[in-house]
């Protein structure tokens, strides 16, 4: 016999649990709010709007979430009710699932607090470097008080349902089969809903980015990136006829000194230069971890904190309104090794299939150099390692115990322990790093080979610590301190450097790989994308402030004229110097992809949309204007035919 139970009777403790998690998951959307107070639209509708998709999406994630318990209590038959092990199972997982969600919620509020987003790609890339991540929050955060947290909270939480008679209930009433189905039915028909007609796009209904992003449910778009980390151009975006893209890409690469080698789909081409060559000078390429334009007095810092290389810019090759194109280091990477725009999804450094590439590296192969990437923690995390090692270079990390594979033909060499005066979660210091360099360099030079040495540095990024006594901010307090060491060690490098019998030969080339943060209201921060670059130590003669727009891909093209080289080229960016050369950059996230001319910003998107904007560069916002049909169809071109050559395998 059937038990009329009160209340939700057998269901009790699943729905205290459903209404406890869209109550926590609004509270959370509220603190976001606060958070960005200054930010967000306040308006009534938007607020209203902001916590209704919100609500919206919570249903759904917490639908997927429920659906295992749901299914539980539609198999268990009546006589197991209330059993020791019904009692067990129920209790354990809904301990458990307590205790992950939040645990789920205090993550929130960190990668808020680094990012600016809810959960996205990059939240599934740290997912799979444990090692890394781990050692980062450890080290970034009170990790024994979070987790303290996270478990008083838990108990709390269950506490409540404990006195809401939530348990008791669950393991005294039983339900009839026409109940269990109607309630599994009702479950499972939402999670149709969402899985096959909901998009987390839609919650970006908003053109404040921060309500947009306040809207989502944060376990709702990990799932949602994760499913959609690899993107193909032309299912996802707008796109015009293949010919016509690959003729308005030739149109805007040809140039006098360049002679396409083939017809079709394919920009492979001849660089000549009538000037002799100088001779092979060395090069140290140094990619800087999230340094921002607006760390550096030349662009209007009041800090001093890049004393150094503020001096660099007045004695260099100093590109002024340069642009990162992404937003994580190995879309910096893939930027000055293949010269491409971005193109959508993973940056081509995490893809599969990306050995064998025509990249910087290439040319400087073709001249018989010493190519060598420098890295100073694991060159596992972010594919580093199968990247840089399957595309010609030697490699130089801190692995532990990772190994390259069968098919990468190349040396790896590992940094000693001996060679290491401080290291934290993602590698040795900077100063560290430069020395190993150094003393590579000096095997360089000895065996009379020229060398192209690639540094990627680690110390500007949370938690910001590096050896005490450098510099006069503490170590571990703010990013302020952590771009201050790094402009020291770049000035320590310098001055070690130029006691070197090889320096007078050599060519410097700093710069970033992306911002500090590209977050703002807008849904492309265009001024969190400039990022400064400097070439050093080429004849005086050739030092000059460039004022003129261009993208981290023009950086090499550029450096290659300035050296008079012949070469072959696949690759989208173009010389700077050239008094015919067309401003224009590209930036993105991994799903919106952006052409900027001055001050006009065309923004693809994935729903096969797009946006044309004009930017005010005083107050950083940018306003909606009317469709350029000629500047969308050259957006489109860049990046569709990118995309092409990589994934047909044509950037060979």
């Amino acid at each position: 016999m059937i038990t009329l139970p009160p209340k939700f009777g057998r269901y009790s403790l699943l729905f205290h649990f459903i209404i406890w998690f869209l109550l926590l998951s609004q509270f959370l959307r509220l603190c976001f709010f606060v958070w960005q107070y200054d930010e967000v639209s306040w308006n009534i509708i938007d607020l209203f709007r902001t916590f209704f998709t919100g609500l919206f999406f919570d249903i759904g994630t917490i639908t997927f979430i429920s659906l295992a318990g749901i299914v539980y209590h539609v198999i268990i038959p009546n006589r197991w009710i209330g059993s020791l092990f019904d009692k067990i199972f129920v209790c354990f997982f809904t301990a458990l699932t307590t205790f992950i969600l939040v645990f789920t919620f205090f993550a929130e509020l960190t990668f808020w607090d680094e990012f600016k987003n809810r959960f996205n790609f990059i939240a599934v890339d740290y997912l799979i470097y444990t090692h890394e991540v781990a050692a980062n929050i450890q080290q970034s955060y009170p990790l024994p008080l979070l987790i303290s947290g996270v478990l008083f909270l838990t108990f709390f939480f269950l506490f409540i349902f404990y006195k809401r008679n939530a348990f008791k209930d669950t393991f005294t009433y039983k339900t009839c089969p026409k109940a269990r189905i109607k309630i599994l039915s009702v479950a499972a028909a939402i999670a149709l809903f969402f899985g096959f007609f909901i998009h987390n796009y839609q919650a970006e209904w908003s053109s404040n980015r921060y309500n947009s992003e306040i809207s989502k449910s944060g376990i709702y778009s990990f799932f949602a990136a994760f499913r959609n980390n690899q993107m193909k151009y032309v299912d996802f975006y707008t796109s015009i006829d293949k010919e016509k893209a690959f003729g308005i890409i030739k149109s805007k690469l040809a140039d006098s000194n360049s002679k396409f080698n083939s017809k079709g789909y394919s920009i492979h081409r001849t660089i000549t230069d009538s000037t002799a060559s100088l001779k092979n000078k060395n090069v140290v390429f140094i990619l800087v971890e999230s340094l921002s334009g607006s760390f550096l007095k030349e662009f209007g810092n009041k800090e001093n904190i890049t004393p150094f290389m503020d001096s660099l810019a007045q004695k260099s090759i100093f590109f002024n309104n340069l642009y990162a194109t992404g937003t994580r280091t190995v879309r910096g990477m893939e930027a000055v090794t293949l010269c491409i725009p971005p193109t959508p999804g993973q940056s081509i450094v995490k893809r599969p299939e990306n050995q064998n590439l025509y990249t910087v590296c290439s040319v400087f192969k073709s001249r018989n150099y010493d190519c060598n990437f420098f890295y100073g923690g694991d060159g596992y995390f972010d594919n580093m390692n199968a990247y840089f090692g399957g595309n010609g270079f030697n490699i130089y990390d801190r692995g532990r115990g990772s190994v390259l594979s069968d098919q990468i033909k190349t040396i790896r060499n590992n940094i000693n322990d001996d060679e290491v005066t401080f290291e934290n979660a993602w590698g040795i210091c900077d100063e560290d790093i430069f020395n190993k360099m150094l003393k590579v360099a000096d095997l360089q030079y000895q065996s009379k080979k020229p060398f192209f040495n690639f540094v990627m540095t680690t110390s500007n990024h949370r938690p910001y610590t590096y050896p005490s006594g450098k510099i006069d901010i503490p170590s571990g307090k703010s990013r302020q301190g952590a771009v201050k060491y790094t402009d020291f060690a770049l000035r320590e490098l310098f001055k070690k450097a130029s006691q070197k019998p090889w320096f007078k030969n050599t060519v410097f080339v700093i710069i970033a790989d992306h911002c500090a943060s590209s977050a703002g209201k807008d849904e492309i921060d265009v001024a969190n994308y400039h990022i400064p670059a400097f070439i050093v130590n080429l004849p005086q003669e050739y030092n000059q402030k460039i004022n003129k727009q261009c993208s981290q891909i023009d950086l090499w093209p550029t450096l290659f004229s300035l050296f008079h080289w012949n070469y072959q080229s696949d690759f989208f960016g173009k010389n700077v110097l050239d008094p015919k050369f067309e401003e224009r950059t590209f930036m993105g996230t991994y799903r919106k992809l952006v052409m900027m001319k001055k001050e006009k910003v065309m923004i693809l998107s994935d729903q096969k949309k797009q946006a044309f904007y004009t930017w005010n560069k005083k107050d950083n916002r940018l306003k909606s204007i009317p469709m350029n049909q000629p500047f969308l169809e050259e957006t489109i071109s860049w990046y569709q035919t990118a995309d092409y050559l990589f994934t047909n395998k044509l950037l060979k």
